[in-house]
């Protein structure tokens, strides 16, 4: 059987099945809390696997690989704050995010939680906080779209285009089908597909180059001080530089993604769990990662890349068409590339369709909304943002971890420190909390976007932008709060509840 046959047919298994799991669950899905949070029913495993796998992204198995592969282990830190972030986000937001959504009127996403939160009647977070999600989770998605185009594009040799329209169609159709948790249950079997493919196919590629003491001779030969964490492509990495990478792990606190899987696990208890198993899977994927990124580096020595995101794809093709002869296993390895593009495209198509039906439809337009009227807005919504995010994604040129850099950084600005004050600082208030929200968007749009003087902020200063938007939200929020009538009666003894872990099930 021909190579790429065999290959289709691994890639046309997996998506049969992601597509099964949307199907399933459509019958499933009754209401809207069904199709956004579960019931709020998730285990700990899934809880864990999915907030991971839809947190990574190809960026995981593309964007830092490629990364590394071009400009040694410098970039590392990267992998170094997401840890980090990942830690901090699941010790202290994920339990109590979980409760003071409960006790806030069973709150079923994060603009109703921040209006529900703050007792806001004038709709102004819930209406803000929604315009944030969809601008910056449109570029979040496309670039998911594009990680998938580039996959099938290299694999098949086929045209970008039509490479982009085949991995938009099978995503939104289990999307559109199954909701929540079917995208729970497919992040969750591609959790798994992500950390197997990143373990085992370095392994059988330091096999080939003669073990750790040949691959290290390799790279040694580069003469460019590829091995250095310190140095970027030969050169010295700055503290803004080192800084700026490590700040990746701020934007934990702000992502809609990964927070709606702390609101929907089924108990506290199930959240300890989640914690354990969440927290090991992403240092060790985040190793392998770095690790994989540095092999391809020695085992492409004399066939130099074009595309250095490409890597893991280029590399899992050569060991397992060209030299083992076992095409059907390298497909399934390359399902593990694309599990960790759809692990995310589908969590974000879900979060802008819950954000738009629930918080601007029902909140906003029609408050008397039925349930059936609130599924099909939100199914119209998945594809409509599908729809535009695919144009976005259709320059063959986008980068991955571009893309995903300044997506990441305007959730972490804009909702990170409105999170973590909303959660754990009794004195936060609405002035504070809206003006928090809004200075840290606009930052982060301010600074990648617009030019002063022929150059954004961010070319200028080297620093990325989730920091300044990050700071200048919290600051702000600070302030404003301070400044600003204290919060009532009412909101204190909220707050106070769910410190005291005084909150009922929602079950």
């Amino acid at each position: 059987m021909n190579d790429n046959v065999t290959i289709i047919l691994a890639f046309a298994c997996y998506l049969a099945v992601m597509m099964l799991i949307g199907l399933f669950y459509y019958k499933r899905t009754k209401n809207t809390e069904d199709y956004f949070l579960g019931g709020r029913k998730l285990g700990g495993w899934v809880a864990a696997l999915s907030a991971q796998a839809s947190d990574m992204s190809g960026w995981l198995l593309m964007g830092l690989p490629g990364a590394i592969y071009a400009f040694g282990t410098g970039q590392i830190w990267i992998a170094v704050g997401l840890a980090i972030g990942t830690i901090l986000n699941w010790v202290f937001v994920s339990s109590r995010l979980r409760r003071y959504t409960i006790r806030a009127n069973n709150s079923l996403t994060l603009p109703e939680f921040f209006e529900n939160r703050y007792r806001d009647k004038s709709k102004v977070l819930r209406v803000a906080s929604s315009l944030f999600i969809m601008i910056f989770f449109l570029v979040y998605t496309a670039s998911g779209f594009s990680a998938g185009a580039t996959l099938f594009s290299t694999v098949f040799n086929i045209d970008y285009t039509i490479a982009l329209f085949i991995g938009v169609f099978v995503i939104l159709v289990y999307t559109f089908l199954g909701g929540f948790l079917a995208v729970c249950w497919t992040d969750f079997i591609q959790g798994f597909m992500m950390i197997i493919t990143l373990m085992v196919v370095p392994a059988f590629a330091l096999g080939m180059l003669g073990g750790p003491g040949a691959t290290g001779e390799l790279l040694e030969s580069l003469g460019t001080g590829f091995m250095n964490p310190l140095l970027d492509n030969g050169n010295s990495l700055s503290f803004v530089s080192i800084f700026s990478q490590l700040a990746w792990g701020l934007g934990y606190f702000g992502m809609p993604h990964i927070l709606i899987r702390f609101m929907a696990i089924r108990s506290e208890r199930e959240v300890k769990k989640s914690r354990c198993i969440a927290i090991a899977w992403v240092l060790i994927s985040l190793t392998a990662s770095c690790v994989l990124g540095v092999i391809g580096r020695a085992y492409f020595m004399d066939k130099p890349l074009g595309n250095p995101e490409s890597v893991f794809i280029e590399m899992i093709r050569d060991i397992f068409t060209n030299h083992i002869g076992i095409p059907f296993i390298g497909g399934l390895l390359l399902c593990g590339i694309l599990a960790a593009i759809m692990s995310t495209a589908d969590s974000q198509l879900l979060v802008t369709a819950s954000s738009i039906s629930e918080d601007v439809y029902k909140g906003v337009i029609n408050k008397k909304a039925s349930d059936k009227s609130m599924l099909w807005v939100s199914r119209i919504t998945v594809i409509v943002v599908s729809a535009i995010a695919f144009v976005i994604a259709l320059d063959p040129n986008s980068s991955v971890m571009g893309l995903v850099s300044n997506a990441w950084a305007g959730f972490g600005a804009t909702f990170g420190p409105v999170i973590l004050l909303s959660l754990f600082w009794k004195r936060a208030n609405f002035p504070g909390a809206a003006a928090g929200m809004i200075a840290g968007g606009l930052t982060v749009v301010l600074w990648d976007y617009v030019k002063l003087g022929g150059e954004t902020l961010a070319a200028k200063t080297g620093l990325y932008s989730l920091v300044p938007g990050f700071a200048l939200g919290l600051i702000l929020m600070v302030a404003v709060s301070l400044l600003t009538k204290k919060p009532s009666k009412e909101i204190e003894e909220d707050f106070e509840a769910v410190a005291a872990k005084q909150v009922e099930s929602a079950q």
